[in-house]
């Protein structure tokens, strides 16, 4: 994105600070359900930040890493930066009922953020749109529009600019929409004046920990990536450790079960966007329909989607796993062996584990007989 060199220098504070309410009516009005204000100290943050890197948290994360210094200091990244306008987008479709879906292991389950298009070029667009009417307001500034797609804290930007609070399980939470956004930033060069960080409202509660399946929280705002489903599922471009296997579930992209027991969400209100709406039945999709797609299929029934990141080999290995897990059936494990013909040996690691899984809940007990 082009980004303008020349900062306005004559207006005055009060110019400003209605310049900035205006941001906020433009922003509502182009689908954001709010916007915020921050300064680009994050200090704390980095902290953070840096601890969770020394402690391996990322697992094979190295981006995470190899930028640390540009998502610790803002102005590193986009020189010329001294604020930070953050907007959030609910995401949260109708879709079939998540509970019902992880309880039957014959479905595939897929993160909600997921089940529509993919949200990144949606809200760079948008921003792009709201830098726009701020130029047309006071001329050309500098400024980069960012949708997870840089190194940036962007829960600690959001933070700061008063759109929520890190919870517990790391998600940002806001009081009267729970947690079920996505945070885009746009970093300029007019000093406008910042907004109150919001205060933090966990209190006691530890229910995202509790229902963990992998026990990937640690400890409060301490998450440990390397057993995260979403890693797991997403990330990691290897096997995945054994021992977690039968922790996911039907779980085939991303996990949501720490925001589904989240007091919080109890606010949380659909999104307005159709395109965050599913796609292709993918919210009550059967699994073996979902592993039956081939290389082409699957190209193009994620065409758009943030799915199509992991390729078809990572989507057959986290499908694989879902089988393993699933009933016994013979179906399953007929599906198992045809595509154990062809498949790379990473899928094939996989599913000879899930054939392992079908064939000991099949094998008939003998009870107390010699």
């Amino acid at each position: 994105m082009a980004v303008a060199q020349n900062s306005p220098t004559s207006l005055s504070a009060n110019h400003y600070r209605r310049l900035a309410q205006d941001i906020k009516d433009w922003a509502r009005e182009l689908g954001f359900q709010q916007a915020g204000i921050a300064d680009t100290r994050l200090e704390a943050d980095g902290r953070h930040l840096g601890a969770w890197l020394a402690a391996g948290m990322h697992g094979d994360m190295a981006y995470m890493a190899r930028h640390e210094d540009k998502r610790r200091h803002p102005d590193r990244l986009l020189p010329g930066t001294v604020r930070v306008i953050t907007v959030r987008m609910d995401y949260l479709p109708r879709a079939a009922p998540m509970e019902q879906v992880l309880e039957d292991g014959r479905l595939a389950y897929v993160s909600r953020y997921a089940l529509g298009r993919d949200y990144h070029k949606l809200i760079r667009r948008r921003l792009q749109r709201l830098a726009e009417r701020i130029t047309a307001a006071v001329g050309p500034h500098g400024y980069r529009a960012f949708t997870d797609s840089a190194p940036v804290l962007e829960k600690g930007l959001a933070q700061k600019a008063g759109l929520g609070w890190m919870g517990k399980h790391t998600n940002l939470i806001h009081r009267q929409a729970g947690s079920w956004f996505f945070l885009g930033e746009l970093y300029t060069d007019l000093p406008l004046p910042v907004d109150v960080p919001a205060a933090n409202h966990c209190g006691r509660c530890t229910a995202c920990m509790e229902v963990c399946p992998t026990r990937a929280i640690v400890a409060p705002y301490r998450l440990d990536a390397r057993r995260c489903i979403s890693y797991l599922t997403i990330e990691l471009r290897g096997r995945i450790p054994e021992p977690l296997r039968p922790l996911i579930g039907n779980r085939i992209f991303g996990c949501d079960d720490c925001q589904m027991v989240c007091p919080w969400n109890r606010f949380a209100r659909l999104t307005r966007e159709p395109d965050f709406q599913p796609r292709h039945h993918l919210d009550r999709r059967q699994l073996l329909d979902l592993f039956s797609w081939s290389e082409e299929e699957f190209m193009r029934y994620t065409e758009g989607s943030a799915i199509r990141r992991i390729g078809h080999e990572r989507w057959l290995r986290n499908i694989a796993v879902a089988l393993g897990n699933a009933p016994a059936d013979a179906r399953i494990v007929d599906a198992l062996k045809l595509r154990l013909r062809q498949a790379s040996p990473l899928v094939r690691e996989h599913i000879q584990w899930a054939l392992r899984q079908q064939q000991k809940d099949t094998t008939p007990s003998r009870g107390n007989r010699p």
